[in-house]
């Protein structure tokens, strides 16, 4: 047996409970963790809350990234001592997750622990630093540079937004930031933005096309504030969506698209390629400041993941949480 979250579904409803967990329960897979380390996403919080069907099998242990040592393997790729961590894959969703102190997945999921990280600082970052860096690798990619002007991060107080900002200051951007919580506006700037912002300049339905304002947006939000974040991105800019903490729907004009040029990018952090992840972690253990992942980030223990989960749905979680599996 080993310890942990574990969400089920009855005739008396969704119940989420810390609690003895029986081995049987853990699906196949040639790789068993002992997880030491692990955090809590907007994803982790729908599929604790039950707010949102993010969990489709039960029961299911929940927890959509973990870090710890490799306990048994079945698969050459790793042996029993193995650092590694673990992001996506439908983990926490369809297949036991991280918030619990074993897991058992498929060795391809894996990968190896960057040194320049232990498991708690792994999780620090976790699938929102991962996902991070895979917004501003595409933006790269698109030919970006801190010359060409102001770049927007919408739901900047959120894990995502907040090491973006980190991340794109550290290289030398100019970053503007919006956020609903302005009396955070302190912690933002410490961060490196330059500017920041009222959410609600960009969270009402906007005009097709608005002023040229944004060389590039790391959108956390969807909705209309991802429509106005491409009304107002500057001619042959991109806009990079990894989040739907606004909504999933897209009220948006292809203005922007056939007037100025601009390109939208879609970020998926679940079944991104074994390469890209690799890639994006050791530029995260090149790009980004310790001491600002140190300032976003704040420990609990398992027991206290349920009630945060409702806070961070409520918007009253800033930055990042590292959950002590085996606590």
């Amino acid at each position: 047996m080993f310890h942990g979250l574990l969400i089920t579904k009855d005739d008396s409803g969704y119940h989420t409970r810390l609690q003895d967990i029986e081995d049987s329960v853990l699906p196949a897979g040639d790789v068993t963790v002992q997880v030491e380390w692990s955090t809590v996403n907007y994803k982790d919080a729908l599929a604790i809350t039950g707010r949102s069907p993010v969990v489709r099998r039960f029961p299911m242990v929940p927890g959509i990234d973990f870090a710890g040592t490799v306990l048994a393997s079945d698969s050459a790729q790793w042996q029993v001592g193995d650092r590694v961590l673990l992001n996506g894959w439908g983990v926490g969703e369809t297949h036991c997750g991280g918030l619990a102190n074993r897991a058992r997945v498929q060795a391809p999921w894996l990968i190896g622990l960057p040194t320049a990280f232990d498991a708690r600082a792994a999780m620090a970052i976790g699938t929102a630093g991962y996902t991070a860096m895979l917004c501003v690798m595409a933006l790269e990619r698109h030919g970006l540079r801190p010359a060409d002007g102001d770049v927007l991060v919408t739901g900047a107080n959120g894990g995502v937004g907040s090491l973006a900002i980190a991340l794109l200051a550290r290289l030398g951007y100019r970053v503007t930031a919006s956020t609903g919580r302005m009396g955070e506006a302190e912690f933002l700037q410490s961060l490196g933005a330059q500017q920041v912002l009222d959410r609600a300049e960009f969270s009402a339905p906007g005009k097709p096309l608005g002023k040229e304002r944004w060389a590039a947006v790391v959108d956390c939000v969807g909705s209309h504030t991802l429509a106005n974040a491409c009304a107002q991105t500057r001619y042959g800019g991109a806009v990079a969506a990894c989040g739907l903490a606004g909504g999933m729907d897209l009220p948006a004009s292809v203005a922007p698209f056939i007037l100025r040029g601009i390109t939208l990018y879609g970020i998926d952090s679940v079944m991104a390629p074994r390469a890209l992840r690799e890639q994006a972690w050791l530029r995260l253990a090149q790009d980004l400041d310790p001491q600002a992942l140190k300032a976003i980030t704040r420990e609990v223990g398992l027991a206290e993941v349920p009630d945060l989960a409702t806070q961070l749905l409520a918007g009253q979680v800033r930055g990042r949480v590292v959950v002590d599996v085996l606590r």
